[in-house]
This record gives structure tokens, sequence and C-alpha cells, in this order.
């Protein structure tokens, strides 16, 4: 698994400005990308369910938000992450990569940490922001019902 945010959402960038065509697009992209600026957000939050179960729900979660990344489990220390690059800003065209890392509080508790990392250009979106904020909501509203 890559780690380093700035790799992936200049990856996923560059994967953009491929598809759009054009000479070079994709290598145009990922340079202009590199030098961004990344909008960054973390909310912590609560589930009132297991690991095992509260992992399953962010996964299943993520993938219907978007596409998911390799996923890290550390079963030892009781805690888990799950990423996914999720579409944000204007039109849901923004990159965001969103990290979820999940850990056991309780035999029926985890906490929840939901990191939003996306790369700002001129006109500041806060995709980053807004689609960690959008994540955590669908994280409790689902683990509710």
């Amino acid at each position: 698994m890559i780690d380093d945010e700035d790799q992936i959402l200049a990856a996923a960038i560059g994967a953009l400005g491929a598809s759009g065509g054009g000479a070079g697009g994709g290598r145009g992209a990922t340079f202009a990308a590199k030098r961004l600026k990344k909008n960054v957000h973390e909310i912590d939050l609560t589930l009132a369910m297991p690991l095992d179960a509260a992992a399953a729900h962010a996964l299943a979660v993520l993938a219907q938000a978007g596409r998911l990344l390799e996923a890290e489990d550390a079963r030892s220390t009781g805690a888990r992450a799950v990423r996914a690059l999720v579409g944000g800003g204007l039109g849901n065209m923004n990159p965001v990569l969103i990290t979820v890392s999940l850990t056991e509080v309780g035999p029926e508790r985890s906490t929840v940490s939901v990191r939003g990392a996306a790369k700002e250009g001129l006109i500041k979106q806060r995709a980053g922001e807004k689609t960690a904020k959008r994540i955590a909501e669908l994280l409790a509203q689902q683990a509710m019902s």
C-alpha cells in the first residue's frame, strides 16, 4: 500500500488528466498536482459495534462512495484502516483520499477516525473537509439503522 497521500492524490489527478486526452495530459496533471496544497480534515466518532462489524461497515460505506484501496489489518493491536478514493468538490471531479482508522475500545464499541485529503487549486473547494464530513455522516447514520 502506498502510504503517501500526496503520491496517491497526484496519481489519481494524473489518471483524470490522461483520461481527458491531450498531449502529456496525465504527466502534466501529475506534475502540477504534486505542487498543490492539500486540504485535510479529520473527524472522530464512536460506533456502538464491535471492531469487526465496524470495519465491515466502513468497507461497505467506502465501497459505495468510491474506489477502495488496500485495507490495513492489524488485528494484534486491535486497529484497522481502510482507504478509498472518493469524488469531491464541484461535480465530484476532485479525487479525495478518505482514510478510516478504526480502534476497538470495548467489546461493543469502536472509535473511528475519518481523514479526508484533497489537493486544492486556485479555487478553494475544501473537498477534503466536505467529503470527510459526508463519509462520517454516512458511517454514523447507517450504524444507527
